[in-house]
């Protein structure tokens, strides 16, 4: 049957339905449920009465759907931006909220409390290594690999969506570029021991400051270096250095320790010996000083009575001879012939006066020294008075 048959589209040829008769159906069935009659005419009218009504409901509802469609909630951890014909219009915060629907305003949701993590010189692994990545130069023309990761958030959505093309792309280049730069102003072996937290902190400043001077919007948290190492090549030399440069600390460590001990001995040393001669020297003056003071005495009272002075030292020196002697002098000119001496108990008495003496000799030096210069002095006095004497 051909489509200009008039034929077409009647039901008991088995055509295609009728769509104004579909159309009518529907309006009727709108009706039914609004209230009205359906499936009636207007007089002088081709379409069905409430048709218009209909139509008008149908559009109230898509209507109402599509300002319901403005409705959004924006998490705690989230920042809606809200784009008005694409240009930014307003950042909303945490809540519900509303904006005219599409294709007026859209709003995109960017989480700001996500820790994004981008990896230079490896993927997923520290084994697995990106050599164009993690090879880098030092200042002192060495060659190191170096793996570490960088962590981020969004500290402003609107420069986040609007600045930046591909977000980890632009931190994974700065921080390589970043990276590169503070390793090259540095010494290998800065990089590899010591120097590690402040090449991580210079780089995340550095970050930092190329991100922000891109308004990229995004906040550098953490710079994290997963391992530092030289090439594999050389790796073996270079542990061989690193045994050297051990070895050489330990050996000067051991130097110095020896120093350390050694220094102190003598210098405490020195300063005793110091002291002893400069208490030695004032012993030796005052003892001086104290014989020329008692000199000068025994001399007043020499003058005053010479056979007196002279027979008292006399008598002094060899008192302080005798105690010291365990010999026994006898006068038989007005004694006895028979004379009864308890040598034992004589000879344990100097015994045990010359212990005494040693003894307070040994405790009191000073005092010792000072005495026995003062018995020399006497026994000298005596000797040239008994020389004068006999002339």
């Amino acid at each position: 049957m051909g489509l200009n048959d008039p034929q077409w589209g009647n039901k008991n040829n088995g055509g295609p339905p009728d769509l104004e008769e579909l159309l009518r159906k529907l309006n009727a069935k709108v009706a039914s449920l609004m209230g009205g009659k359906g499936g009636t005419r207007k007089p002088g009218s081709g379409e069905p009465q409430g048709f218009s009504g209909g139509i008008g409901l149908i559009i109230g509802i898509i209507l109402l759907i599509w300002l319901g469609s403005g409705f959004y909630i924006v998490d705690a951890s989230q920042r809606g931006v809200v784009l008005r014909f694409g240009k930014m219009s307003e950042t909303t915060m945490p809540g519900p909220h509303w904006h005219l629907p599409y294709p007026v305003e859209t709003v995109e949701i960017v989480n700001v409390s996500q820790v994004r993590t981008v990896e230079i010189g490896y993927r997923d692994n520290v084994k697995n290594k990106i050599l164009n990545e993690s090879l880098m130069l030092t200042d002192d023309e060495n060659i190191i690999d170096i793996q570490f990761a960088v962590q981020y958030f969004i500290k402003d959505p609107a420069d986040y969506l609007f600045n930046n093309r591909a977000p980890d792309e632009n931190v994974h280049q700065v921080a390589e570029a970043a990276i590169r730069e503070v390793v090259g102003k540095s010494k290998m072996d800065f990089v590899l021991y010591e120097g590690r937290e402040q090449v991580t902190d210079e780089t995340s400043k550095l970050m930092q400051t190329i991100l922000d001077r891109y308004k990229s919007g995004i906040l550098i948290s953490k710079v994290t270096m997963q391992n530092a190492q030289p090439p594999e090549q050389v790796q073996a030399s270079f542990d061989d250095a690193v045994k050297a440069g051990q070895d050489r600390e330990r050996q000067k460590n051991e130097g110095q320790a020896y120093a350390n001990d050694v220094i102190p001995r003598a210098s405490g040393a020195a300063a005793r010996l110091t002291q002893e001669a400069q208490g030695y020297k004032q012993s030796v003056i005052a003892n001086a000083e104290g014989d020329v003071s008692r000199f000068k005495q025994i001399l007043v009272e020499y003058d005053k009575a010479p056979a007196v002075t002279r027979e008292r030292m006399y008598l002094d020196m060899m008192q302080q001879v005798m105690s010291h002697v365990s010999k026994v002098m006898v006068d038989q000119k007005k004694g006895n012939s028979l004379l009864y001496l308890p040598l034992d108990k004589l000879l344990d008495k100097t015994r045990a006066g010359s212990a005494d003496t040693d003894g307070q000799a040994s405790s009191k030096t000073d005092t010792t020294q000072g005495s026995d210069n003062t018995a020399t002095q006497s026994a000298r006095d005596s000797l040239l008075s008994r020389n004068r004497e006999a002339r």
